[in-house]
């Protein structure tokens, strides 16, 4: 694993969702087996240039994910590597009967991917907002799941999950995203990755939480709070001799997630230290609520998502060390 942490706190120019379509478009080219399922989404996540320059390999399902899903796993049975993709809300709720038994179940290597993951879904409203699409997934035995960040981390991972041969699921951001690696960055699937050294608290992070995490960084060391920073963008399976190390390092730990924090990453974590290392932890994402109509900026701050909120998790986890 090698990487190149920029951390501008920059937008990128490009599209998140090309970063998975030029990976794709690599794979498909290399191997007449890689294949992609959409819901009649094409236009929403530029997989149009996969069905252009491989029409053999693509289908489009229709607006029928249950459906879709069994499609995949049907591929997949035939010797195929499918991923297939839908809006994360209807990826995860409406397809996960078909994702468990048809697919991971039947361990068949289809990849899910969700797009509009949390607060990204903004302007699509409540009902299109998964808060709790990776839970889904990580209660699937033997599942992979992962929260990437942008462009350089989806398009590796998206050939890295190709070659795994497990049953997966991805969220994935569609446009507006903050880059925070340089390109030819590369990932290990269940390995964290350390952006930052620290030795007052350890901020565990993933997806557009990353950033959020690396600003909260600076804005404590500027109050003389050295802090650990961690991507934990593979939430199963955990890096969890990184969170033990990091809890015996630091002595306290900040969970940052764009899911539900009793059934996303803050609870995996949890369950690492509780077992292993007890020590103060404060966990910063969505709490037990629906989604909601909204600018993204707008519901960042709604459901307290931004590097304030991580500043503040931090400072009290290291009080309730300090006693």
């Amino acid at each position: 694993m090698s990487f190149t942490l920029i951390g501008k706190h920059e937008k990128d120019s490009r599209n998140n969702r090309d970063g998975f379509v030029t990976a794709m478009l690599d794979l498909m080219e290399k191997d007449s087996k890689v294949m992609h399922v959409d819901c009649d989404l094409e236009n929403c996540i530029n997989t149009g240039k996969l069905a252009k320059a491989f029409p053999e390999q693509t289908v489009n399902a229709g607006i029928a994910e249950a459906n879709a899903m069994g499609v995949a796993a049907g591929l997949a049975a035939t010797g195929r590597t499918v991923f297939m993709h839908s809006f994360g809300c209807f990826a995860s709720r409406r397809a996960f009967d078909q994702a468990f038994m048809s697919a991971a179940y039947a361990k068949l290597p289809v990849h899910v991917i969700g797009s509009d993951p949390g607060v990204c879904a903004a302007y699509n409203g409540g009902t299109h907002m998964p808060f709790e699409d990776c839970a889904l997934y990580m209660s699937v035995p033997e599942a992979v799941v992962i929260d990437p960040v942008d462009y350089a981390q989806i398009n590796c991972l998206t050939k890295k999950l190709a070659a795994s041969g497990k049953f997966s699921y991805m969220r994935m951001i569609r446009k507006g995203f903050t880059t925070v690696y340089g390109d030819g960055s590369d990932f290990e699937i269940g390995k964290g990755v350390t952006l930052k050294e620290g030795k007052d608290v350890a901020i565990i992070a993933s997806g557009i939480m990353v950033d959020e995490a690396l600003k909260a960084q600076e804005q404590l060391a500027a109050e003389g709070i050295s802090a650990k920073v961690i991507d934990m963008f593979t939430w199963k399976p955990l890096d969890e001799q990184l969170i033990l190390d990091s809890a015996a390092e630091c002595g306290a730990i900040v969970t940052a997630e764009n899911h539900q924090v009793k059934v996303g990453l803050g609870s995996a974590v949890a369950n690492v230290v509780i077992k292993n290392n007890p020590v103060p932890m404060e966990m910063v994402g969505v709490e037990d609520r629906f989604g909601q109509v909204g600018a993204e900026s707008f519901l960042r701050e709604e459901y307290g998502l931004t590097a304030a909120h991580i500043v503040e998790a931090a400072k009290k986890a290291i009080d309730r060390k300090n006693g």
